[in-house]
């Protein structure tokens, strides 16, 4: 187990917050890449404490986990997935289909753990403090628990693919859910040799980052700073 963590007093120290930027900016989106070494169950559990860890809105903690072993609920998905993944081809325009059809988008039979977080709509009860003007604040909480656990499973070399490509029907039906549960994220976990240097889709010319500068707003949509005329270089 790692050391009890210490109250938060301040800032981090210059290596701890290089490991934070580190895992930040190293983190990928892993399909292909696992080993069939097990997780092990600290590991694991290290991994889920980060994610339940998460801020919420509320203290709502509107999340649940399905750590799934069993090779016949992973085959279940993965026909789902292929459905899925059948329909979305067709979705894009002639000219990427074979780009699309090339890609590498879940590793559900090959990662020895699956993960599903879902979101309890429930959970807090009707009226929950934060969410009266937002409903969606449940859900979008939900989605800080998936980033805690992958942030924390790049710290541990464990490598994390978020499979997106599913019905949600079909998901409910594999994993028995509840009408009043959400399926959030469904994730392949494993430990991996090495990771790509860039994201997947960028290396494989899907996708490039888009430039910050393009991105950032001053005080209203559209609103950039011109650095000629801004406070700063005026003052």
């Amino acid at each position: 187990m790692l050391p009890p963590v210490p109250a938060p007093t301040g800032p981090f120290s210059a290596e701890e917050k290089a490991a934070v930027y580190r895992a930040i900016h190293t983190r990928r989106d892993v399909r292909s890449q696992f080993t069939p070494r097990p997780i092990e169950d600290a590991v694991l559990m290290r991994l889920l404490d980060a994610a339940h860890h998460a801020p919420s809105v509320g203290f709502m903690q509107p999340w649940n986990f399905i750590v799934i072993r069993d090779t016949e609920v992973k085959a279940q998905m993965q026909t789902a997935f292929a459905r899925a993944n059948a329909e979305a081809v067709a979705m894009f325009p002639a000219d990427r289909r074979p780009v699309y059809s090339a890609l590498k988008l879940e590793g559900i039979l090959e990662a020895p753990v699956n993960l599903c977080i879902t979101c309890d709509r429930e959970r807090a009860g009707p009226v929950v403090l934060g969410r009266t003007h937002n409903s969606e604040m449940d859900l979008y909480s939900t989605v800080c628990a998936v980033q805690n656990l992958w942030l924390a499973a790049r710290a541990e070399g464990i490598g994390v693919g978020w499979v997106s490509i599913f019905r949600e029907d079909d998901i409910r039906t594999v994993l028995d859910l509840p009408d009043h549960v959400v399926p959030v994220a469904y994730l392949c976990l494993g430990h991996v040799d090495a990771l790509h240097e860039i994201p997947e889709l960028e290396a494989k010319g899907w996708r490039k980052r888009l430039p910050l500068a393009d991105l950032v707003f001053a005080d209203r949509w559209g609103c950039k700073n011109d650095p000629d005329t801004s406070e700063s270089a005026t003052s």
